[in-house]
C-alpha cells in the first residue's frame, strides 16, 4: 500500500497526544497533526472553523451537531468518522446566580436560560440532560450569545422564532449577574464563576452523583466532537476513513494503557480511574461506530425533537460514507 499524506486538526486534548506525537499513526499514512496550544478555547474554535473552511486541511475536529444539520440540508461535503475526540457530561456546565431564584433544575421551568450556541453538540446534550431532569424544553425561554469574550462558538445560523439572541456587546455572564437571565449553560467556566466567592456558581452541587445517575439511566457519556474528512479526500481513497478511524481507536488504547501504567496526572488519579470504571466500565471513551450506536441514536433523536433537523437522521445515514469504507 503506497503511503499518502493527511493533515488533521484537533485541539490539544491530552487524550489525542499519542497521535500528535506520532506514537500512533494511520496505516500507510504520513500524518500531520495541527493541534491547539495551551488549552485555548478561542484557538480550538478557530481550528473547528478551519476544518470546514481550509482546503489544505484533509480532516479535523468538528461539531457533531453542526454536521447533523449539514446532513439534514443534503450537504454531504464532509464525511463523519466515529472518532469522538471530545466527550463531556453536562450537569457541571449549568450555572446560576449565587443566592438567586434557581436552586434546583426544577426551578428552571418557565425561566430564562442562556446558551453559547443553539446548534452545537453540547447544546443538544444540554437539552437531553434537562429533559432527563423532567423539564419541558418548550417552557424555557432561550437566549443565545457569548458566555464571556472572546466568542467560543457561533449560533450556527438563524435562530428559531422562539429563541432570542443576546444583545450585541452583552455577554451571557453579564446578563446572569444583572438578573436578565436566570441560568447559564457553558462549557468553559464563566470568568466570574467561583465555588466560594464568585457571584456565579454551579446549580448542581453533587455533580459526580448526578452525572453518574444520568449515565446509568441513559447509557450516555456525551460525545460532542468527532472527526470529519473532506469528501474529495475520501473519494480519492475511501479506505482513508477506516484507516484514520482505526488510528484514533489505537490512540485511545495507547492513552488508556499509559493512564493505568503511570497514574500520576493528579495525586489520586489511579483511584479516580478505578472509581470511574466501577460505574462506567473500562471502555468508557471508546471510539468506533457499534459501541456508540445507542448514544448516537439518542443524539439524532434529540436533534430531531428540538427542531435542529426536519426529519430523523439515522445513525447509518450520519455515518453513511464511513460505512461504505469498511
Amino acid at each position: 500500500m503506497s503511503e499518502t499524506s493527511l493533515t488533521v486538526t484537533v485541539a490539544d486534548y491530552a487524550r489525542v497526544m499519542p497521535l500528535v506525537t506520532g506514537a500512533v499513526a494511520p496505516e500507510g499514512v504520513k500524518l500531520t497533526v495541527i493541534a491547539g496550544h495551551d488549552g485555548s478555547w478561542p484557538e480550538r474554535a478557530a481550528l473547528l472553523r478551519r476544518a470546514v473552511t481550509d482546503p489544505s486541511i484533509d480532516a479535523g475536529e468538528a461539531s457533531m451537531g453542526v454536521h447533523l444539520a449539514r446532513i439534514d440540508r443534503g450537504d454531504r461535503s464532509f464525511v463523519a468518522l466515529p472518532a469522538f475526540v471530545l466527550r463531556n457530561f453536562t450537569a457541571r456546565d449549568l450555572y446560576v446566580l449565587r443566592g438567586g431564584p434557581v436552586r434546583t433544575p426544577a426551578d428552571l421551568a418557565g425561566r430564562r436560560l442562556g446558551m453559547y450556541s443553539w446548534t452545537a453538540s453540547g447544546s443538544i446534550w444540554y437539552r437531553h440532560f434537562l429533559r432527563w431532569c423532567g423539564l419541558d424544553l418548550n417552557a424555557i425561554e432561550w437566549w443565545i450569545g457569548e458566555v464571556d469574550v472572546p466568542q467560543i462558538a457561533s449560533s450556527g445560523g438563524a435562530l428559531p422564532a422562539q429563541v432570542h439572541a443576546a444583545p450585541s456587546g452583552r455577554s451571557l455572564s453579564e446578563m446572569l449577574v444583572a438578573g436578565e437571565i436566570d441560568a447559564l449553560y457553558s462549557p468553559p467556566r464563566p470568568l466570574r464563576y467561583h465555588p466560594v466567592n464568585g457571584p456565579i456558581v454551579r446549580l448542581i452541587s453533587d455533580v459526580r452523583g448526578t452525572e453518574q445517575r444520568y449515565f446509568q439511566e441513559t447509557g450516555v457519556y456525551p460525545p460532542q466532537h468527532l472527526i470529519i474528512m473532506r469528501r474529495d479526500v475520501w473519494e480519492r481513497d475511501r479506505s482513508l476513513a477506516r484507516r484514520l478511524t482505526d488510528a484514533f481507536i489505537r490512540n485511545n488504547e495507547v492513552f488508556e494503557v499509559a493512564q493505568r501504567s503511570f497514574p500520576y496526572v493528579t495525586p489520586w488519579h489511579d483511584l479516580e480511574n478505578e472509581a470511574t470504571e466501577a460505574v462506567m466500565g473500562s471502555n468508557f471513551h471508546v471510539d468506533g461506530l457499534e459501541p456508540n450506536r445507542r448514544t448516537m441514536e439518542q443524539f439524532c433523536q434529540m436533534g430531531f425533537e428540538i427542531g435542529l433537523t426536519s426529519k430523523l437522521i439515522s445513525v447509518d445515514d450520519y455515518f453513511a460514507e464511513y460505512l461504505a469504507s469498511v
